[in-house]
């Protein structure tokens, strides 16, 4: 699996320690960037790169955004096509992110976790298997609905 991560300048930091984490655990990293810290870079840009790359590999990679509250590279990640992003604070969340929303993309809140707390949540969101559950499943056929009646997609 290749992990798409991104950053701007309030996620830059940790995002450098989450790619040093996920590479001494053997993953794949691509780094959209931002490649050094810029006081003034703007997070839509790292979130389109990363949202593009998985939405164009959707069943062999992932993304990860940070920026400092998470929002807004959640927002940018989910209008992408095949992309389910999630906005996540703890480890449990990251597991029920995976486990009964498929969730692809992990978008982090740089000024609200603990570079620790982001290693638990980033390894629980990586190791968890979406569910597969009746349920589960039905509902994101729901959101496959919703979308095709937006201009999106159906089902993939």
């Amino acid at each position: 699996m290749i992990i798409h991560i991104g950053a701007d300048h309030k996620g830059f930091k940790l995002k450098e320690h989450i790619k040093s984490f996920l590479g001494n655990r053997g993953y794949e990293i691509v780094d959209a960037g931002n490649s050094r810290y810029e006081e003034n870079d703007d997070y839509p840009a790292f979130a389109k790169k990363v949202a593009e790359s998985v939405s164009n590999n959707y069943e062999n990679a992932r993304g990860i955004l940070i920026c400092g509250s998470g929002v807004g590279m959640d927002i940018v990640a989910n209008k992408f096509k095949y992309i389910r992003s999630a906005l996540v604070c703890s480890a449990d969340q990251a597991f029920d992110s995976r486990n009964e929303d498929d969730a692809n993309v992990l978008s982090l809140p740089a000024s609200y976790v603990k570079p620790e707390d982001a290693e638990r949540i980033v390894s629980t969101w990586l190791t968890t298997p979406f569910s597969g559950e009746e349920r589960h499943e039905r509902r994101l056929q729901e959101i496959y609905k919703i979308e095709g009646e937006i201009g999106g997609l159906t089902k993939f």
